[in-house]
């Protein structure tokens, strides 16, 4: 299964590599592109659920790590809710 890193710059300008085991990233995010933080997070969720599902599908099992990967994004985000204007840039898609 083809993986893919993400990168992106949080609202206090810090930067963070994501993992997704599928491609299907680049079905949700798209590079140099702000997403408002419910939004962004809603879009991580999503296709990082999808990533892990198509791991089951292969594999019979989900996949873990995709899983751990959106619950530090999530813990990550934490910091910013109190933000209203709060958004994170999509900087770049490796593979």
């Amino acid at each position: 299964m083809p993986e893919m890193l993400f990168k992106v710059r949080w609202p206090d300008g810090s930067d963070s590599t994501c993992y997704s085991p599928s491609l299907v990233v680049q079905d949700y995010l798209v590079p140099g592109t702000d997403y408002p933080l419910t939004d962004f997070l809603a879009r991580t969720r999503e296709a990082l659920e999808i990533a892990s599902e198509r791991v089951r599908a292969k594999y019979g099992f989900a996949c873990s790590r995709a899983m751990d990967q959106w619950a530090e994004i999530d813990e990550r985000a934490a910091r910013f809710r109190h933000q209203p204007d709060a958004r994170v840039h999509v900087i770049d898609f490796r593979s």
